[in-house]
């Protein structure tokens, strides 16, 4: 194969699902793709070393070379505000841009993705953008919902039951109603939702029956019910889970 013919083949752009946070929940496709990785992306918050490239650390090569994604506004501005989805946009085009071009070199890229890629993920906005132009691979890996209703110790559906995932950033109606409507729920975005949060729990007569997990999967994980839980915001990495108790034998 002549030199020509190698650099005109695109490199793949991989979106590698690293599951809740613990290293040995990973695939071990996902383990193989990050240890041979040269070139590796992940989304952080300006400041911050990012908990993808912080999950992923001990499997990185020394010489990998890193692309950091730094989100220019995370809860600055309303997501409801016209200029939250035009700084954004701006954002992942220019991220597209630095990818495209290491894949347009024949250059591989792992994109590090908290959780699975296409389950409420950054990574999917870059996909998107790429998907058309780019060679794309998706790797899919266990959710933080799951490592967190498995904390709890309870199954959270049985027989016919509806699992609803919900939003904290909804507005009360809108919990409300879909907290009235399903047997079984998973509540994410929680932060400074946690209040209204608690409300429509009050207001369907679930609030007893909810759990609260911070950090499943990890090393400083807790697990607790919702109604002796004392903070008034939570941390982001949250969850708050309502089983179901439907059909068994």
């Amino acid at each position: 194969m002549t030199k020509q013919h190698i650099i005109s083949r695109q490199g793949v752009i991989y979106g590698v699902g690293l599951g809740p946070g613990a290293i040995d929940l990973m695939s071990v496709r996902a383990d193989k793709l990050i240890r041979e990785a040269k070139n590796i992306a992940f989304f952080r918050k300006s400041g911050r070393r990012g908990h993808a490239r912080q999950i992923a650390h001990p499997l990185l090569s020394n010489n990998v070379v890193e692309f950091a994604m730094e989100y220019p506004v995370t809860t600055e501005i309303p997501s409801t505000d016209p200029q939250y989805n035009y700084i954004l946009s701006d954002f992942y085009k220019t991220c597209c841009s630095h990818i495209q071009s290491l894949s347009d070199t024949g250059e591989d890229v792992i994109i590090l993705c908290e959780g699975d890629p296409f389950f409420y993920g950054s990574f999917m906005h870059i996909y998107t953008r790429i998907q058309d132009v780019c060679p794309v691979e998706i790797v899919p890996a266990i959710t933080g919902m799951s490592a967190a209703w498995t904390a709890t110790k309870m199954p959270i559906t049985w027989g016919d039951d509806i699992l609803t995932i919900l939003m904290g950033t909804l507005d009360l109606t809108q919990l409300e109603m879909q907290l009235r409507d399903t047997d079984a729920a998973i509540i994410m975005k929680i932060g400074q939702n946690l209040g209204k949060i608690k409300q429509a729990l009050r207001s369907t007569r679930r609030f007893d029956d909810a759990y609260i997990v911070e950090y499943a999967a990890m090393a400083n994980q807790t697990v607790q019910r919702l109604c002796d839980y004392d903070q008034e915001h939570a941390p982001y990495f949250s969850i708050i889970i309502l089983h179901g108790q439907g059909r068994r034998p």
